[in-house]
């Protein structure tokens, strides 16, 4: 995020019939507020999926595993890629310790096993809406604090639970569902309060927290749980949650008029190029009918419903697969699924910045670029997760497949997740509540539909049906989105249903180029030109 803006140093000046502002932005100035909340934006992601997550690797633990069906040399037509016996279950005999803490405790079977990992996501769902609601009603700083203090609260007590019974375990986990869902719309909420559009691209890259929020929980748990066992999972990520909700509570404000601290040079900054599509009456009316009707919204929740039952099947059912195909020991089964999800945060920032550069430079219109980059969201992971099966047992060439799967996934930022602020600004959240309604439910179908089809055997020829199911739901559900997917703002983003006339619509600062300046040491330049779509408010997402 670029420093804050220097009114001093503003300046005019003419380029032929264009009127050109440059700004300053100096080195010494006050870390920017909206930075903070960049930060506390990323962190709270982060955390938020190391609760949510914990349980995928901590599972592999916590039950006993059955031992595969079948003992066979590691080909392609292997039902398991490693030799089993009592004692080790790694496919490298010198990567297995095998210490009490992977042996396991319950004997919960699949179905068991499937409705404890989904059962975040049943209640999840059904607060999309409500936490958009919640959102326009008392902001973002107490809708996210709070459920964020929920669902540490849940980890922590997860262990005590599980040892009495697993249907107390899946209580848990369901509340920890209802309380995550509030979570995104919140935050899509503040950021059309906080952030001027010719930096929205950039903020939008702190929602990958939650790549590093997998990635990092992975490892952790791996190593975690070879030397203190599961229950130690839990009571670190829980605490992790409570901690962080303290610097929210000090360092979060729901609008920059309502920040103690907040320069009065970036709040000018702020006012001054926040898009007149970007209204802060939280009095304003949500206008659900339109948004249930709206083709545009019904796009981005179908098609992103491919995206959620691929991404999801590499976050809850990765681990097992390799635990049950490729026979990682846990130590290496947290390194090699969190990885990939550790590298998807970079792949972001390269998504958002390609899109950012294809729409400044007029290269594609935006609308194309939210579709081009839904595509590569999930249709190529999705053949790629089909590809996974057929490799077989050459560990090099599924582990690439893999990562550069998990990579692509992210730039959905940059795609139909984007499009959700594009449409309407002013109802991100509600929009978003209502979008994650629909694709959310593959959350939990998809390890619902792999414990059905894995019941009996977790062999790579059942894995390979999971893999199938996958591939085509994403490549299927993209299609809606081509069709009626847009950029566009739509008319009830307004008070009145109308899109305002351009001609007279205020004119605000839109986007920026950077140029050389002997007075500033990063100015930052509008012009005229720039400023005509201001009320389409678009969103791509780079790195910050």
């Amino acid at each position: 995020m670029a420093a804050l803006q220097d009114p001093g140093c503003a300046k005019k000046k003419r380029v032929s019939s264009r009127t050109q502002l440059e700004y300053c932005y100096r080195s010494q100035d006050a870390v920017p507020a909206r930075v903070v909340l960049y930060i506390l934006s990323f962190t709270g992601f982060l955390t938020n999926f190391m609760m949510r997550t914990d349980i995928n690797i901590a599972m592999v633990a916590m039950v006993v595993l059955a031992p595969p069906s079948s003992n066979v040399n590691s080909t392609l037509n292997s039902l398991v890629c490693y030799s089993y016996s009592p004692n080790t279950t790694s496919s490298e005999d010198d990567d297995a310790p095998t210490p009490s803490q992977e042996e396991g405790e319950f004997h919960w079977d699949a179905t068991v096993q499937g409705a404890i990992l989904s059962s975040f996501y049943w209640c999840y769902i059904l607060s999309q809406v409500v936490g958009g609601v919640l959102t326009q009603k008392f902001g973002t700083k107490a809708v996210f604090g709070y459920s964020q203090l929920a669902t540490a609260i849940c980890s922590l007590f997860i262990p005590v639970a599980a040892s009495i019974h697993y249907s107390l375990l899946i209580v848990l986990r369901s509340i920890q569902g209802i309380a995550s869902g509030l979570t995104w719309p919140a935050m899509y909420a503040i950021v059309g309060q906080w952030i001027p559009s010719s930096e929205r691209s950039r903020f939008m890259s702190s929602f990958q927290g939650l790549s590093c929020g997998i990635g990092l929980t992975y490892p952790l748990a791996g190593y975690l749980i070879a030397y203190s066992g599961w229950r130690s999972v839990f009571y670190t990520t829980g605490s992790i949650g409570v901690v962080w909700c303290i610097f929210w509570y000090f360092f979060a404000f729901d609008a920059p008029q309502k920040h103690p601290r907040i320069s009065k040079q970036e709040l000018e900054y702020i006012e001054a190029n926040i898009s007149s599509a970007v209204q802060s009456d939280h009095s304003m009316k949500v206008p659900w009918r339109a948004i249930l009707t709206s083709f545009p919204a019904w796009a981005i929740g179908i098609t992103t419903f491919g995206r959620i039952w691929v991404q999801y099947s590499f976050i809850i059912r990765g681990p097992m697969y390799m635990k049950t195909v490729l026979g990682f020991s846990i130590q290496k089964n947290g390194v090699l699924s969190g990885l990939p999800f550790l590298l998807s945060y970079l792949s972001s920032v390269v998504f958002c910045y390609i899109a950012d550069y294809l729409v400044t430079r007029n290269l594609i219109g935006l609308t194309n670029v939210r579709k081009i980059f839904t595509a590569m969201s999930q249709v190529l992971p999705g053949l790629m997760m089909l590809a996974i099966g057929y490799l077989g047992c050459d560990i090099t060439l599924v582990l690439i497949t893999w990562f550069l799967a998990v990579a692509l996934i992210t730039a959905s930022y940059a795609g139909a997740m984007a499009s959700i602020v594009d449409i309407g600004p002013n109802f991100a959240g509600p929009i978003l509540g209502f979008a994650q309604t629909i694709h959310m439910t593959a959350s939990f179908l998809a390890p619902m539909v792999a414990a059905f089809i894995l019941r009996n055997d977790s062999g790579l020829e059942q894995w390979r049906k999971v893999f199938w199911v996958a591939c085509c739901i994403a490549v299927s559900t993209y299609f809606f989105f081509q069709v009626f997917g847009t950029s566009e703002v739509q008319p009830w983003n307004y008070r009145d249903g109308k899109l305002p006339d351009e001609d007279t619509e205020p004119l605000r600062k839109k986007k920026a180029t950077r140029q050389d300046s002997d007075d500033c040491d990063t100015p930052l330049t509008t012009t005229h030109h720039q400023l005509n779509n201001t009320h389409q408010g678009h969103i791509t997402t780079s790195g910050l």
